[in-house]
């Protein structure tokens, strides 16, 4: 049976498209007031309208952007209960070969990104007793050739999930670490454009690595996690059996295998990626500029639906 969201504030980061738009999407159908972040304004603002919420532009590696968002909601709705710590990006090629400033930003918005988040809304999870739910990977626990900083900045959010989860029990907070394996996105749509190889490798591996989950699916089992305060949430469910053998999957053996595909797809990856010109997909948004500070009392005046924090503040 469902369990309803009605009254919760749920802030979620990255809701401009894909799985954070989906999960903001369905959480406002359970009964959520949702306050919608992300990079790309005209998105935001057409979901906004669409589901009578508030919205923010915001770059999760700018505490000041930050810090104004997370305001602004709890100007707009006095409290913020459950956040969905989303955004992440996935850069192009590897470390020997690609765009050095693309491999970092990809650990910066993915894991020093949550960090950001939680650090500005956690006193407002502790104020109301809430839940954090930090968006990892089936990355976290399964590597592949030429991912190396998305994958090590998915282990560096589950294992901070789980530091952070002991810090802030004794406050009745509960945190979550959600473990998606390939999402039918604009990420993982592009990555596979972009780079044909990485489509042929996916091919290749066993179910549940090698299989693409629709969006939709994904969104409800991390509502179901906010309605449940869930510690882990896998998607599709069989990405569980991939964590608990990740001693196997990381193993020497395992390593083989898949170091035998790679002498021929990992020069053609690098190969393609030359190619494109950039370190990221096509649908990743940039970076916005770092907003001025702004008052709370300028933020309460302004956080009204379809209000874009950012353009304000410049």
């Amino acid at each position: 049976m469902q369990q309803s969201l009605s009254g919760q504030v749920v802030l979620v980061t990255g809701a401009a498209r894909g799985i954070g738009e989906h999960t903001a999407r369905l959480a406002a159908a359970r009964g959520a007031k949702v306050v919608l972040t992300g990079l790309e304004p005209e998105r935001l603002a057409a979901l906004a309208a669409e589901l009578d919420s508030v919205f923010f532009s915001c770059d999760v590696t700018d505490q000041t952007s930050l810090a104004a968002a997370v305001e602004g909601a709890v100007a707009a709705h006095g409290r913020i209960d459950a956040v969905v710590a989303n955004a992440g990006v996935a850069s192009r090629g590897t470390v020997a070969t690609g765009d050095v400033e693309a491999l970092v930003r990809t650990v910066e918005v993915n894991l020093i990104g949550v960090m950001r988040t939680a650090a500005a809304v956690m006193p407002h999870l502790i104020a109301s007793r809430g839940y954090l739910l930090i968006v990892a990977s089936a990355a976290s626990f399964a590597a592949l050739p030429g991912m190396a900083p998305y994958c090590a900045s998915k282990a560096g959010v589950e294992h901070f999930g789980n530091a952070l989860r002991l810090e802030v029990a004794h406050h009745g907070v509960r945190v979550g670490t959600a473990h998606p394996s390939w999402i039918d996105t604009d990420l993982v749509r592009d990555a596979q454009d972009d780079m044909p190889t990485f489509r042929e490798t996916l091919r290749k591996l066993p179910p549940p690595l090698g299989s693409t989950t629709s969006v939709q699916r994904c969104a409800a089992a991390f509502v179901d996690a906010l309605a449940r305060r869930r510690r882990k949430v896998f998607v599709p469910r069989t990405v569980a059996v991939v964590y608990w053998l990740r001693t196997m999957v990381n193993s020497r053996l395992a390593e083989r295998v898949i170091e035998r595909q790679a002498r021929t797809s990992v020069p053609a990856m690098e190969e393609q990626v030359r190619s494109l010109r950039r370190g990221f997909g096509a649908h990743t948004a940039p970076a916005l500029p770092a907003p001025a500070p702004a008052s709370s009392a300028a933020l309460a005046e302004q956080a009204t639906p379809g209000f874009i924090a950012d353009r304000y503040h410049r």
